[in-house]
């Protein structure tokens, strides 16, 4: 016997809603970002060249964020019953594997130009600073309120951490401005650089974890073994799988071995709360089998690392 349960609560308002704040947000980053490139080169600013490669990190997160919305939409079909989901999994792949090599190249750049500081107009690049500041603080208005899904609240995430690199970028146009501190601009980049750094280090981590099939971060895979166990009729529990489509969507499947003390229908029925109630893990599917099944099949448990009783 087996149950598959899974229980979804959309709110299509509020999500046609949060994708048209991303939409906006996107825009003006993606805009802003081009202006930044632009300055950087025109000022010989590497701080703002690494502060655009921040920006452009978050275009990348918002447009995967807007994708996936839209592929939500998209129903599963015979040749993808899973959907599209992997979808921004692969691209989160992609983009953060070419961010640490962006990352190396600013990081060079950056200790190079310690060594010998070029020229950088500090007027110019404290105007242009500060108007990626502003459009940051937009962007966070924007998606603050709207953080209802986890692609929003990782792009909401991505933009004030912008935030931080246009705040450093202008610190070291008003130092270089002020005082001619050239080696400011470097020092900024490179403090840029360990923000991007870390952030993609976690994206291409992250996302080959749930490509290998990785247990889910906020779910313990012994806890829900022993809440499944611990189920009045459950003798045993085996073969138990925990992985996800996409962060935040966790799956579970398990064999229950009976004891016969309690009808399989209310059996299934139990374990599915259970572990719906504790670890709100909704797609649940769970094979129910007599004592004597796998003795019967012929079934080799040896190579089930999860084999286990209670």
């Amino acid at each position: 016997m087996h149950d598959h349960a899974h229980d979804h609560d959309h709110d299509p308002a509020r999500s046609r809603a949060s994708t048209r704040r991303l939409a906006i947000v996107l825009a003006l980053t993606a805009g802003y970002t081009l202006a930044e490139v632009v300055g950087g080169f025109w000022t010989g600013s590497l701080a703002l060249l690494a502060d655009a490669g921040h920006m452009a990190t978050d275009n990348v997160a918002l447009a995967l964020a807007l994708f996936a919305a839209r592929l939500a939409e998209r129903r599963p079909d015979p040749a993808r019953t899973y959907g599209f989901q992997r979808a921004e999994i692969l691209a989160a792949l992609a983009n953060g594997a070419a961010l640490m090599v962006l990352c190396g190249f600013l990081a060079w750049e950056s200790l190079e130009r310690l060594a010998e500081p070029l020229p950088v107009k500090g007027g110019a690049m404290a105007v242009i600073a500060a108007g990626g500041l502003v459009v940051n603080l937009a962007g966070a208005a924007l998606l603050r309120r709207h953080q209802h899904g986890m692609n929003v609240r990782a792009a909401f995430l991505h933009v004030v951490g912008d935030l931080l690199g246009s705040v450093g970028a202008l610190l070291a146009a008003l130092l270089i401005a002020a005082f001619g501190w050239t080696w400011a601009d470097p020092a900024a980049s490179l403090a840029i650089v360990a923000i991007l750094g870390v952030g993609s280090w976690r994206l291409v981590s992250q996302a080959v974890h749930v490509l290998m099939e990785g247990t889910p971060a906020n779910v313990d895979a012994e806890a829900v073994r022993a809440c499944l166990a611990q189920t009045p009729g459950v003798a045993e529990v085996h073969d138990l799988h925990l992985w996800c489509l996409r962060e935040g969507i966790p799956i579970l499947t398990a064999h229950l071995v009976l004891d016969h003390s309690v009808a399989a229908p209310a059996v299934l029925r139990d374990a599915t709360e259970r572990v719906h109630a504790r670890f709100g893990i909704d797609h649940v599917t769970l094979q129910i089998e007599p004592p004597d099944y796998n003795i019967r099949h012929g079934f080799d448990r040896a190579l089930d690392p999860t084999a286990g009783s209670r």
